[in-house]
């Protein structure tokens, strides 16, 4: 029988039960909790919207979503939401899920820091994000009930969640401080790395190879 949680079916499949244990094992609990509640936000929000999407498709965007902060999945040459969703794509496409799914999941994880744009897409892609920001930004706090809040955080506790995911982002890219160039998580660094200084576009522009 199917896990329910503030009303939401958890997938039962035996891609979505790998796909858990797969996560189980890579991440830390306070990042699978987190990415359960990812999933759960996010197919919250999508009912509250009246949108039609896959909860499977869902589920394995908002699981996989931050395994580029693990240490087996981590790479330093890229962006780590590129990291999760590469290895998202890789799973999907394992279990003979149609590229052109995948390719959505891949870009559900591959965007959930972006702000705005992914809300505009396709409903997976825009759920994945509505989900992040409300577990870690509390964007859209009160678009759900204090019951389903309550039911949420019972199943999938959140002690110390800001300073801890703090501390997990910043792990998970002060090796890579690079790639933080344009997007948020150089906010992070210059919180938490010392000596750590944000690339500059406009510095760019003004030195590039072009003579004027």
């Amino acid at each position: 029988m199917s896990e329910s949680i503030a009303g939401v079916r958890i997938p039962d499949s035996a891609l979505a039960r790998e796909a858990t244990e797969l996560v189980r094992e890579a991440a830390s609990p306070l990042l699978f909790d987190h990415s359960r509640r990812v999933y759960l936000w996010g197919s919250l929000r999508g009912r509250e919207q009246g949108l039609d999407f896959d909860p499977e498709l869902l589920y394995v965007g908002a699981m996989f979503h931050d395994l580029g902060l693990t240490e087996r999945f981590r790479r330093t040459d890229q962006r780590f939401e590129i990291d999760g969703a590469d290895e998202a794509r890789r799973f999907l496409r394992s279990h003979g899920i149609a590229s052109e799914d995948a390719d959505t999941v891949w870009t559900a994880i591959a965007l959930h820091t972006t702000p705005e744009i992914p809300l505009h897409m396709a409903p997976e892609i825009a759920l994945v994000t509505r989900g992040v920001e409300l577990d870690v930004l509390g964007i859209g706090y009160d678009r759900v009930s204090e019951e389903e809040r309550a039911a949420v955080v019972a199943a999938h506790p959140r002690p110390d969640f800001k300073n801890r995911i703090l501390a997990a982002l910043t792990d998970g890219i002060k090796d890579r401080p690079d790639t933080t160039f344009g997007n948020v998580k150089a906010d992070v660094l210059a919180h938490f790395v010392p000596g750590f200084v944000r690339g500059d576009f406009v510095d760019v522009i003004k030195n590039s190879a072009w003579a004027e």
